[in-house]
């Protein structure tokens, strides 16, 4: 054990290197057992921080975690009061050191607002003497969005691992990395989170699987309804009622029946309610959303298209990252790329190359749209060969330049 916990001390040490100083929530290791063998912090504050990760239920989700068969992605651990950790195992080693990163809060916070949550609550604690020392603490947890703490903590995984997962393993994340700003509710842009929001709901109504990118924008800008409450948890329950409705909406004009949508939406509004931890929140929003598309992209899908060309298609827009082939989907669904060919534009009405250019095209006015990346950064991500080519195919599919699209989105707004 003594080896154990010196190697897990050292682990911690490197760890903790990876998160700027400015980030203040730190890095734990755990045996399979649940002995705590150290941590980045000392004294009262890791006393206190241990004592409140066993009496908020987390330390015992970690040990689930650790004694599960799932372990191909960190986990997030929530709590009723919206303070976070998160877990992750390293791999082949004989003793396998849980590794826990937090806390930190969700969003904003006070000491009373936590101290009220906490005596109201109907915990059956044995030891409260942690309590009053959190609420003093409570001030230096720092507050991050579910986007920006998934990001440090994929970090940790893939250095403990040596994976090379990106936000899409924790929940869904993202293929396309948005810059992170931190976020201040008197200090963001409404007309940046308008956008964003429209972008979000526009996907829904189109049905469009790759979504990950227009999600990650949103979670950067914003993280829910602007309103200050007694209650962090309350107000992630009010967050995603609204997230819901919208999205419930915005699926209906995409053609979901309102006898699915509605009954759907409130079935997810319900089980939102009945949430008393924020980790599970927090999937149950990307749950309802991913659920939501989906249920949208099945409808919309074109019947006249046989269950290859349909993957095809499928294959097309989330690969619109990369270049595309007509010969990669002849190996995708095992046909020769003359028979394919042939057969995708009977069906589509669209040669290969065609689809594929309609479909980067729909993208780059998304990424417009939704975020400020230049003519020159989408080129790239969208796998264009340069930027004057993608202006070209731009203004012969959409009459107009990239630059002049998005200005005229502006002016809209305006």
């Amino acid at each position: 054990m003594n080896t154990t916990i010196t190697q897990a001390e050292q682990d911690l040490y490197l760890l903790q290197s990876l998160i700027p100083s400015g980030e203040s929530f730190h890095i734990w290791g755990y045996s399979n057992e649940g002995q705590l063998l150290g941590c980045s912090c000392q004294g009262v504050i890791r006393e206190t921080l241990h004592h409140a990760f066993q009496a908020l239920g987390a330390y015992e989700k970690m040990l689930e975690y650790a004694v599960g068969t799932d372990h191909h992605a960190p986990r997030i651990l929530g709590s009723s009061i919206g303070i976070q950790w998160a877990v992750t195992l390293e791999k082949e080693r004989k003793n396998n050191v849980i590794f826990v990163l937090g806390p930190v809060l969700n969003m904003p916070a006070n000491e009373k607002t936590i101290r009220s949550m906490l005596i109201s609550s109907q915990l059956s604690l044995k030891d409260t003497a942690w309590i009053e020392p959190l609420c003093t603490l409570i001030p230096m947890l720092p507050v991050m969005s579910y986007a920006v703490f998934g990001r440090y903590v994929m970090l940790v995984h893939n250095v403990l691992t040596g994976d090379q997962l990106g936000m899409e393993a924790l929940n869904r994340e993202a293929k396309i990395q948005e810059k992170e700003q931190p976020y201040e509710i008197n200090q963001r842009n409404r007309i940046d989170v308008y956008q964003s929001e429209q972008a979000l709901l526009d996907v829904v109504r189109r049905g469009d699987i790759n979504y990950h990118h227009v999600l990650n924008r949103s979670s950067s800008l914003s993280p829910g309804v602007p309103v200050q409450g007694r209650d962090p948890l309350r107000q992630m329950k009010t967050s995603i009622v609204v997230f819901t409705t919208l999205v419930t909406r915005a699926a209906m004009e995409g053609g979901l029946s309102p006898e699915i949508a509605y009954p759907l939406g409130d079935s997810y509004i319900q089980t939102a309610e009945d949430c008393r931890d924020s980790g599970e929140l927090n999937s149950l929003a990307h749950a309802m959303y991913h659920d939501f598309i989906y249920r949208v992209h099945q409808l919309r899908a074109n019947p006249h298209c046989s269950h290859a060309i349909q993957k095809c298609c499928d294959y097309i827009e989330l690969s619109l990252d990369r270049k595309i082939h007509a010969k990669d989907l002849a190996v995708l669904v095992g046909y020769t790329e003359y028979y394919l060919t042939e057969k995708f534009k009977n069906e589509t009405g669209l040669s290969v190359s065609d689809y594929v250019r309609y479909a980067k095209i729909n993208r780059a006015k998304m990424l417009l749209q939704s975020t400020d990346l230049s003519v020159s950064e989408i080129a790239d991500r969208l796998a264009f060969n340069s930027a004057n080519y993608l202006i070209r195919v731009f203004k012969e599919l959409e009459g107009c330049t990239p630059a002049a699209f998005r200005e005229k989105l502006k002016a809209e707004l305006h």
